[in-house]
């Protein structure tokens, strides 16, 4: 089983969390943030667009009860997903920047290969 990393947050808080992060991350296709928390939205983001190709109203489904934005589902389905039809994973990259100025926190930008 993967484990997975707690990010300072309770379980709640966190799922709440990364549900806003996946989808505002889905609308823009880019996204800066710390590094661990984009590999856990790259994560997240990856299972949903793997769920997205298969085009049903199961998977529809399952994708409404995560994402938290319709247009951002309408999006995923028509567009994002069938990019990646021949693809059979890695669909985000993730860059390094650097150390955050106020707290050090190795910083990062995850976006849509």
């Amino acid at each position: 089983m993967a484990r997975k990393r707690k990010l300072g947050k309770a379980r709640d808080v966190r799922k709440a969390m990364l549900r806003g992060m996946v989808t505002h991350f889905l609308e823009k296709g880019k996204m800066k943030t710390t590094y661990k928390r984009a590999k856990e939205v790259s994560k997240e983001a990856e299972k949903i667009i793997t769920i997205g190709k298969v085009n049903s109203l199961a998977a529809k489904r399952r994708v409404f009860s995560y994402v938290t934005k319709e247009d951002v589902t309408k999006k995923l389905f028509d567009e994002i997903s069938p990019k990646y039809k021949e693809t059979k994973g890695g669909y985000t990259s993730i860059v390094k920047l650097g150390p955050r100025r106020g707290d050090a926190a190795e910083m990062a930008i995850l976006s849509l290969v």
